[in-house]
């Protein structure tokens, strides 16, 4: 199995034994970083085996770590509402797809905007929808 990376001469390659090179899973600086997101982008877009799955989860931890060193001042948690315009994003959903679980164009509209927290009842809706748990949607603060 070959995952391609951002360049052709770079690439993540998985033995069939699901072994990665360790040379592979550092991300020391923005070109690592850069290799690292394309090689999590590509898995994100199919479907994956176990270890597919494990090399995701690596990456995705080296890639935060990274991050936030890099660039502390730039970290935070998502509300609930940047939640949802990503999952929409990368659903490639508008908000009228959104009415039905939402209550209609002005709760869905008021959601996305801030003005409205998402109830507990449409969380859970909305965590069925993305296949994702219904706290991402809730506000603790």
């Amino acid at each position: 199995m070959e995952i391609a990376m951002a360049t052709q001469t770079d690439s993540i390659r998985i033995t069939r034994s699901g072994l990665v090179s360790v040379t592979d899973l550092v991300v020391r600086d923005e070109a690592d970083n850069e290799r690292a997101l394309a090689t999590v982008e590509d898995l994100m877009c199919r479907r994956r085996t176990a270890e597919e799955d494990a090399l995701l989860d690596v990456l995705t931890d080296l890639i935060e770590k990274f991050e936030s060193k890099a660039r502390p001042g730039l970290r935070h948690d998502p509300t609930p509402h940047e939640t949802l315009r990503f999952l929409m994003e990368q659903n490639a959903l508008s908000q009228k797809d959104l009415w039905v679980l939402l209550g209609g164009k002005s709760h869905t509209s008021e959601i996305l905007s801030g003005k409205r927290k998402i109830s507990n009842r449409q969380a859970g809706l909305l965590g069925k929808r993305f296949q994702v748990s219904p706290s991402v949607f809730i506000s603790f603060a």
